[in-house]
């Protein structure tokens, strides 16, 4: 149970870090502090849904999209999350939104990927300045 909810965490905080990141480098990107928390949720969890779904219908069907499967439920994640909740607005055209999901998704991706990292290297430091103390 600990570790989903760790997960979880890392996951909602990599989409919140990425979306702010695609706000803060696009110009036609906004994200609003009001309902800012809603749109997270929103993106997690349509992303969350949607991987899964998308990977079994490309290793099935379509292999070669098999790797753009990440990209692909990203956009998806995002236009759900740009209808659904108003703190999220993409106001470009369709490069906009393609630079939109790359940042996102290649965000996302790398704070994935670290954190935990991070998250252990602290807790390995924590367990070192107990057992000194």
């Amino acid at each position: 149970m600990i570790r989903f909810l760790v997960r979880t965490a890392i996951f909602l905080g990599s989409a919140a870090i990425g979306l702010i990141a695609a706000d803060l480098i696009l110009e036609d990107v906004s994200v609003t502090a009001s309902g800012f928390l809603l749109t997270v949720v929103i993106y997690t969890v349509v992303q969350s849904v949607i991987s899964p779904f998308l990977a079994k219908v490309a290793a099935s069907s379509a292999r070669a999209l098999l790797g753009g499967v990440g990209l692909i439920a990203t956009f998806v994640a995002l236009l759900a999350a740009s209808l659904f909740a108003d703190s999220l607005t993409i106001s470009g055209g369709a490069a906009t939104w393609v630079l939109a999901t790359l940042i996102v998704w290649l965000v996302t991706a790398l704070v994935t990927l670290l954190l935990p990292i991070a998250l252990v290297k602290l807790g390995v430091e924590s367990a070192r300045e107990r057992r000194a103390a």
